[in-house]
């Protein structure tokens, strides 16, 4: 596991002329930010956090004043320590956590690592890259992903490109 931060959302745009933000959410949605107080090493407070009903969110840092501070935004990660996070039950992990692992077969035959992690609606995805550049996708399934560590995951036979 990565001591590095993990990014929860992102700044899509202003939100008003009061300085609201409007967020992309990457982590479990609004509730679970709301016990974030603060962002990118404590230079953003979070004052309020609220639904979008788009899947995303609305949010007002005490930083931010109006809506040329909040266009300035724009594009920024929100981050924040795996300290200041719940702690996970076992069968837990954030996506970072499997971020350029080493990629095997479950014959021992390397792969490539792990570029991405996304989630399309019906399950996550692990996106693979080869060592040609290449990628293809394996869903993050036990049938497909038999199991992973600190450093390598490991692909079940069939889920592969040869």
């Amino acid at each position: 596991m990565s001591d590095k931060p993990l990014t929860l959302a992102a700044v899509t745009g202003a939100h008003g002329v009061s300085g609201e933000v409007r967020l992309k959410l990457f982590g479990e949605g609004v509730d679970a930010l709301k016990a974030i107080a603060s962002f990118n090493e404590g230079t953003l407070t979070l004052k309020k956090i609220r639904s979008d009903n788009k899947g995303g969110a609305v949010a007002r840092f005490a930083e931010v004043k109006d809506r040329t501070a909040a266009e300035q935004l724009r594009g920024t990660a929100l981050s924040v320590s795996r300290e200041a996070l719940p702690s996970l039950d076992e069968d837990e992990f954030y996506f970072s956590d499997l971020l350029d692992l080493a990629v095997v077969t479950d014959t021992g035959d390397a792969v490539g690592r792990v570029c991405a992690v996304e989630n399309f609606g019906a399950t996550d995805i692990v996106e693979i890259e080869k060592p040609d550049g290449k990628k293809f996708m394996v869903p993050l399934t036990r049938q497909a992903v038999p199991g992973w560590d600190e450093r390598t995951l490991t692909i079940a036979e069939g889920f592969w490109d040869r």
